[in-house]
């Protein structure tokens, strides 16, 4: 019974194995490759699969995700021959698991020489500024060989990003001048449009102001001008109408003589002969109310006649009629129509300004 007993057992062991081996679950998003005595036969695809016990079997589960590759710095020296080192970053699918397992015997490792051989191609033909400036040209460049290359692999390249590009330090060093002294040149040109700018506006102030100022004084002229015309004009008027005589003519003169008075130079006068007939107009008014002998005077100083000291007369002036409409008028200096003339045989009254 025993010996019964133990085959049961191995029987039903091997059952169990046979049983395990026979149902195959694979998960989402992967793929496994069936081989029947080494030679392909199928792939199984995602969810629960029966192959044949001790007759296929299951070589690698490949995974259908999209998977990120980051591949270690590559040194690569430039069309300028600077050597510079690049991280690149590679996003890659496998679409048909067939072709990835018996087509490349690595994929992985066979898309990382790929893409550092192309890398340096792509790099040698440009220079360092035009390698940290082209970034999406190199991309492109990358993933277009990537593609061709890894088609027949099973392997769509989605995606080639460079990571890191690190020139030498001596470069950094020089570039990192470069960009200091473009930042103060730019700095600089600005303060200097700056301060033109203010200038100019200074400048253009100013002479509006001065504009302003020559306007306000230029009218400024023309009101006080209209303003002495009218006090002109109103005096004359008033004097026309008042019909102005001999008497209040001499009594102006009287006005402007202490007037005259004033320098301290003054020591000698020479009276026009209009002065001496307007004195004696009004002395003859202050004669008419006085009287000759008596009056006033002659109360005061001991009822003495005082004589008025006489004026020689002077030649009468010929009167020009004014027209404020006309305008002035030429003065015929020879015949003396308007301008007083001095007689050199003529003796004058001297006046002391004291």
């Amino acid at each position: 019974m025993e010996p019964v007993l133990i085959v049961l057992v191995v029987l039903v062991v091997v059952a169990f194995i046979a049983l395990i081996n026979t149902i195959q679950v694979i998960p989402q998003a992967s793929a496994a490759i069936v081989e029947r005595f080494g030679r392909y036969t199928r792939t199984l695809n995602a969810g629960l699969n029966i192959v044949v016990p001790f007759i296929d079997r299951v070589r690698n589960r490949i995974d259908l995700r999209e998977q990120v590759v980051p591949f270690p710095p590559q040194p690569v020296i430039t069309q300028d021959n600077l050597v510079v080192n690049i991280d690149t970053v590679i996003y890659y699918q496998v679409t048909d698991p067939r072709a990835a397992t018996y087509e490349v015997a690595s994929y992985i490792q066979a898309i990382e020489q790929l893409t550092v051989t192309t890398l340096r191609n792509i790099i040698g033909s440009m220079d360092l500024e035009s390698t940290l400036t082209s970034r999406e040209v190199i991309n492109a460049g990358l993933r277009g060989v990537l593609d061709e290359a890894t088609g027949k692999w099973g392997i769509r390249v989605n995606r080639v990003e460079l990571k890191a590009i690190e020139p030498p330090t001596s470069i950094q060093d020089s570039m990192e001048k470069q960009m200091r002294a473009d930042r103060d040149k730019r700095a600089a040109i600005l303060t200097a449009e700056g301060q033109r700018q203010a200038q100019i506006l200074k400048a253009e102030g100013e002479k509006q102001a001065e504009v302003l100022k020559a306007e306000g004084e230029a009218q400024a002229a023309v009101l006080r001008a209209d303003g002495e015309a009218a006090a002109i004009r109103t005096v004359f008027e008033a004097i026309h109408d008042g019909d102005a005589d001999q008497k209040l003519l001499a009594y102006q003169y009287l006005q402007t003589l202490p007037e005259l008075a004033k320098g301290d130079s003054n020591k000698l006068w020479i009276i026009p002969s209009e002065v001496g007939d307007a004195l004696k107009g009004l002395g003859g008014a202050f004669s008419g109310l006085t009287g000759n002998g008596g009056g006033a005077n002659g109360g005061v100083y001991g009822g003495g006649a005082v004589a008025a000291p006489s004026v020689p007369a002077a030649p009468p002036a010929t009167q020009v009629p004014i027209d404020p409409a006309a305008g002035p008028r030429p003065v015929d200096v020879e015949k003396g129509a308007a301008r007083p003339r001095v007689d050199p045989t003529r003796e004058y009254p001297k006046i002391d300004p004291q």
